[in-house]
């Protein structure tokens, strides 16, 4: 194994033509998944390529969709996952694929044309382990737009890099990735205790093993976000609740942008502590004035709130920036009340409920 001047091993480069693996975790989307597959196979890889479904116990009709898919496609393989968990999903797909280069994708997304050769440019370029690009989100109505447009925003997600970052180098963890299989090998794959963060924690193992991640802004992958406030919430109860695990198991190796949703909630919970309180009297006079100072933090968050919501780039009409209004604390609440209970108790059984029993329907 080379190592560089930065003293981070470089990770192999195979043969520019020697094909590329796609694997994608499916569950209930029956709405992307088509899209999904067409942009994968449009892409213009050199040499071969596979693209490796994992697929989960649907119950609105996206089995039957994939099923055709791969029927007219021999490109596309079809692994069964009973289990539905992504981790789970992504290593039976891995293990299944044969080409060295693994690119995971979403069935919620969509690559950009070009996006699969920049990767491999990229990842020989620099020799690392696993590169990753911008997630853009996009919407379709007012409040999936709304949601796109909380991702979008350094606000709205914390400010990692593949969220609106816009200089290439090394990174805490990269948005989906592109990825060596023999270093994945080498880890050991997906940690598949995990329900949500096993891009990270993957990724925090790749770096522990000597290797690069990098960051491209050059990459760019369509994300389609949860279509409803009720899944809304419940994506990022889990999500949230999943980082609190990764704090229970990885310390501060966690970037304190993680714990800004869960001080969020405890300002919210002091604050209507505090004025319960007030109303019913027991804290009166000097410390009622005292104790107020509880409602800044909270209401400083009120007002940037309003501020996004009403800024530039605020979507189509009110009804976005309205929506805006509601989904940015949601998003921080759901998360951060989840980061609690996962950091004090963990996650344990914990289960991203928003991917179960929809309806939609096909994207145009």
């Amino acid at each position: 194994m080379h190592a560089n001047a930065g003293g981070a091993a470089d990770a192999p480069v195979p043969d520019s033509a020697a094909g590329v693996s796609f694997v994608m975790p499916v569950l209930n989307e029956i709405a992307y998944l088509e899209r999904a597959v067409r942009t994968v196979l449009e892409q213009d890889v050199p040499g071969p390529m596979e693209l490796i479904l994992a697929l989960g116990p649907s119950s609105d009709g996206t089995t039957g969709l994939a099923r055709r898919l791969a029927a007219d496609d021999d490109r596309i393989v079809i692994v069964e996952n009973p289990e539905a968990d992504i981790p789970t999903g992504l290593n039976l797909a891995i293990a299944r694929s044969t080409l060295p280069t693994i690119v995971r994708v979403d069935a919620h997304s969509e690559l950009a044309p070009g996006y699969t050769v920049r990767a491999l440019q990229t990842l020989a370029r620099v020799r690392a382990a696993n590169v990753g690009g911008v997630m853009r989100a996009d919407g379709r109505a007012p409040f999936q737009r709304a949601v796109a447009r909380a991702y979008n925003s350094r606000f709205g997600l914390g400010g990692g890099a593949y969220h609106g970052g816009t200089r290439e180098g090394e990174a805490e963890s990269a948005y989906l990735g592109v990825m060596r299989r023999v270093v994945l090998d080498e880890v050991g794959g997906f940690d598949e205790s995990l329900r949500r963060g096993e891009d990270w924690e993957l990724n925090l193992r790749i770096r522990r093993a000597g290797y690069r991640v990098w960051f491209d802004p050059e990459l760019a992958v369509t994300y389609w976000p949860r279509e409803s406030w009720l899944r809304l919430a419940r994506q990022f109860r889990a999500t949230g609740a999943w980082r609190g695990e990764l704090v229970r198991r990885y310390g501060r190796r966690n970037s304190l942008r993680f714990f800004a949703p869960p001080v969020l909630v405890l300002a919210v919970a002091a604050s209507i502590l505090v004025g319960v309180l007030q109303a019913t009297g027991v804290v009166s006079g000097v410390g009622a004035v005292a104790a107020s100072v509880v409602y800044l933090p909270v209401a400083a968050y009120l007002v940037l709130i309003v501020a996004v919501a009403a800024g530039p780039g605020g979507g189509r009409g009110w009804r976005d920036k309205l929506w805006t209004l509601a989904v940015l604390p949601t998003m921080h609440l759901a998360w951060g009340a989840g980061f609690l209970v996962g950091a004090l108790s963990g996650a344990h059984d914990t289960v991203d409920t928003s991917r179960l029993g929809t309806r939609n329907t096909p994207l145009p």
